[in-house]
């Protein structure tokens, strides 16, 4: 137990869906030594507040003038979950920024520290039809991962839903709350394999 709790892990968008997902149940199998970074303040402040004991730094790993605020982390860590993505917004460019510049970035430093391992949460849209900022991004950030000579597993999750889901079913469930009308995008028949966050 004394070992898994010194064990440091290194979680990018340690605020999001998965990440508040995944720190809760690393901290529960006793692991103490848990790092995550994140850009988003609301969500930071929450997962400061239900995890005082994990270490938590509020920077946008896309910004060259916020590296020294996070690079140094990497130093000595057991494994690094990338975790970070664009999921929504309009802007194509902010899906570059947050999904390919920041894994660059983030990749570079790793290689620097002598990272031994990534666990690459990917997205199961790299491998389907789709053409959008999100997939054409993704597929983008798992070629960076990959290639990037460290030791790894690529995990490709189907539409993941549960606490801190803002994308799809927790969007549809809040819709539902407010209006008496349930859309169905185009004629209804789209396929979907929804993915509960803990089972991931």
């Amino acid at each position: 137990m004394v070992e898994i709790a010194r064990r440091k892990i290194v979680i990018t968008g340690g605020a999001g869906l998965v990440g508040q997902n995944l720190i809760l149940r690393l901290t529960a199998k006793g692991f103490g030594n848990i790092v995550a970074i994140d850009k988003h303040p609301t969500n930071v402040k929450i997962l400061e507040k239900y995890h005082p004991g994990v270490r938590v730094i509020h920077c946008d790993l896309s910004e060259d003038s916020q590296t020294g605020a996070w690079e140094s982390e990497l130093a000595g860590c057991q494994a690094l979950v990338i975790a970070h993505a664009q999921i929504g917004g309009v802007e194509p460019k902010e899906y570059v920024r947050n999904n390919v510049e920041a894994t660059k970035r983030l990749l570079e430093a790793a290689v620097r520290h002598k990272v031994p391992y990534l666990v690459n949460i990917s997205s199961s849209v790299v491998k389907s039809m789709a053409v959008d900022d999100y997939t054409e991004t993704k597929k983008a950030q798992e070629a960076l991962i990959v290639d990037c000579g460290i030791k790894q597993v690529v995990l490709r999750p189907t539409l993941m839903f549960g606490w801190f889901d803002r994308k799809h079913i927790g969007w549809l469930a809040r819709f539902m709350q407010r209006v008496p009308v349930f859309p169905l995008p185009g004629s209804g028949m789209f396929l979907r394999q929804p993915l509960y966050v803990a089972d991931f």
